[in-house]
């Protein structure tokens, strides 16, 4: 079993055209990203993007880079091609690590690997404790509702579950939006069609739990700030992320 780590890296971002290669800290995004998945256990990194340029940013540094359809539709897709491009065994682990995080905490990483040690695993993400109770109402950040065995049972863009006491309460999870496959099931759900609760929520995760899939989750303890806009970058110097 290898564990791979796949960086998916999209050109045409609407909201931050070419953000892969937007400099943040002097230093082209995917970069950022590509260095501290290396810091990572997993045993090989690659960036899977639609555009040249990017291809050419990440030789330029050293780095594994491979071309891929322009038509996908999520990271995921994205990983998928890489691994039938590479013919990777079904039995390997991919990690998908999105390619607008450059402050992802290797340490993360791994949490998410060891997850693998577990036969039964086959598809792992992360999830982290709200710390401040006003992000429960916002739509972006997503919430997770687990079972005691740390299953993923929904997730959600709203406030779930309903708190119908009204006092404070420690039950609200925030989904941390890395994921692991065993390369056999990522070849499996990506042959998916989009789901009912998928396309309601805007969320694929539901896709593959509607589907009878399990996901399996660890708690993280390191937030990064991913870069969805030019304001993000802004927002990271801010918190002295810079």
């Amino acid at each position: 079993m290898r564990v791979i780590a796949i960086i998916p890296a999209r050109y045409a971002s609407t909201r931050f055209p070419g953000k892969p290669l937007a400099l943040v800290g002097n230093v082209p995004m995917i970069e950022r990203v590509y260095r501290a998945v290396m810091k990572s256990t997993a045993a090989q990194t690659i960036v899977a993007t639609d555009d040249e340029r990017i291809v050419q940013c990440v030789h330029g540094f050293g780095g594994m880079a491979v071309l891929t359809s322009p038509l996908h539709q999520s990271g995921t897709d994205r990983c998928g091609e890489v691994v039938n491009q590479l013919a990777l065994a079904d039995e390997d682990i991919v990690i998908n690590v999105q390619g607008d995080e450059p402050f992802i905490s290797e340490k993360d990483i791994d949490i998410l690997i060891e997850l693998f040690n577990n036969k039964e695993v086959n598809i792992a993400t992360l999830i982290k404790p709200f710390e401040d109770i006003s992000d429960i109402s916002n739509p972006n950040k997503v919430k997770v509702i687990c079972s005691k065995s740390g299953k993923a049972l929904y997730f959600s863009r709203f406030a779930v579950p309903y708190n119908h006491s009204g006092k404070p309460q420690a039950c609200y999870c925030k989904h941390i939006g890395i994921y692991g496959y065993r390369c056999k099931t990522l070849r499996q759900i990506i042959q998916l069609s989009p789901s009912s609760l998928e396309v309601c929520e805007q969320l694929e995760q539901l896709r593959w739990l509607e589907n009878d899939f399990t996901i399996h989750t660890a708690i993280c303890h390191y937030e990064s700030i991913g870069i969805d806009t030019p304001e993000d970058l802004e927002r990271a110097k801010s918190k002295n992320f810079l």
